[in-house]
């Protein structure tokens, strides 16, 4: 980590320095500010990777018909148990196709009821040998024939009906409606979204790591997933994928999340950092603050650092934000005290500086 570096901002300066080579008189005391002691983070070890939070259960819910939307029965974030419906399309071609179906087979059915009687009187004549050989084979034939044409109108009726069961849409599994895409009243055709789901307990992440480290986590699969809430937590498993990408040469490593309530949302970013990473110092762990603590000027952000009776603001290089805590990449050590209220660190630079005036006058 880079040395801290004070901010020299004349505004800001908690005591100005005399003229000549005297010494700095000592500086008034200051009020009792509520401060924090910055402490490294110690449970993420390694170099952190960004991926996305994914639901390992998710499913992309499309007309597998084409119709009217006649009704709508959820919205977004409902909770919806298997089987329960969530889309109803008109279905009155599709069961006007079934009922014509349904009687077309009924007719085959008939007919190879009728061939199959005949074939058997056919047969029995034979057996008196009162018809030719010709004959019976033709009667045999147009049985069959019969029994062939019963099975495919048998099949097309199941077919046809198949288009009225896909008018219905139910919930494949128990989850949470992600994202919605028609309205009741829209015409839609096969292949057109419909819903999103996803069930929100089994959760993954997938980062995409250097070769080297890939064989490193491998063989140490410790890891430690860092939401952007500011929860840490260890994932129940972690895979390194068997063959790298043939374009980027990265390897692919998921990390298992366990159950977790609130169960982050996915598409959310998280990052991952692995024990076993070589990449990373042990003396480069990163520290995180509140975000409230952090005073900003133009572009530059800061803290104010308490030392003894003196506060000095520091220029710090920011990280990520997770929750109410921001990740700190150079500007502050392990150890030092930060003041948590920057306009009350103001306030007392004011107070200490009139103070000063009135100690000089």
């Amino acid at each position: 980590m880079r040395q801290p570096r004070t901010l020299l901002w004349p505004a800001l300066l908690a005591v100005a320095g005399c003229g000549g080579g005297e010494p700095f008189p000592a500086p008034a005391p200051l009020p009792d500010l509520p401060t924090f002691e910055v402490t490294a983070a110690t449970t993420t070890a390694g170099r952190g990777w960004d991926g996305v939070i994914e639901a390992v259960q998710r499913a992309d819910l499309s007309a597998q018909t084409a119709g009217r939307i006649s009704a709508v029965e959820v919205d977004v974030s409902d909770q919806v148990a298997a089987g329960d419906v969530l889309v109803r399309i008109s279905a009155i071609e599709q069961d006007a196709g079934t009922a014509t179906a349904r009687a077309q087979w009924r007719v085959a059915e008939a007919a190879a009821v009728e061939a199959e009687l005949n074939f058997r009187r056919v047969t029995e004549l034979a057996e008196r040998q009162f018809v030719s050989q010709a004959q019976i084979d033709q009667s045999k034939a147009a049985r069959d024939a019969a029994l062939a044409r019963r099975d495919a109108a048998q099949a097309q009726a199941r077919q046809v009906a198949q288009q009225s069961v896909y008018t219905v849409i139910r919930a494949p599994f128990a989850g949470v409606v992600a994202a919605r895409a028609v309205e009741p009243g829209e015409t839609v055709a096969p292949g057109q979204p419909l819903l999103r789901l996803h069930a929100p307990a089994a959760l993954r992440i997938e980062v995409a790591v250097p070769q080297g480290s890939a064989a490193a986590i491998r063989r140490d699969p410790r890891a430690v997933v860092a939401l952007a809430d500011g929860r840490e937590v260890v994932p129940a498993s972690v895979i390194v994928y068997p063959a790298a990408d043939p374009i980027s040469h990265s390897i692919n490593v998921r990390a298992v999340l366990p159950d977790l309530v609130p169960a982050p949302a996915p598409g959310t970013t998280a990052k991952v950092s692995f024990a076993a990473d070589p990449e990373r110092a042990a003396d480069a762990a990163p520290v995180s603050i509140p975000v409230t603590a952090v005073v900003q000027r133009g572009e530059v952000s800061g803290v104010y650092v308490r030392q003894g009776d003196r506060l000095l603001l520091r220029q710090l290089r920011l990280g990520a934000r997770r929750g109410d805590r921001v990740e700190v990449i150079s500007g502050l050590r392990a150890g030092e005290l930060v003041v948590r209220d920057p306009v009350a660190a103001t306030q007392a630079l004011a107070r200490q500086r009139e103070a000063m005036h009135g100690r000089d006058d």
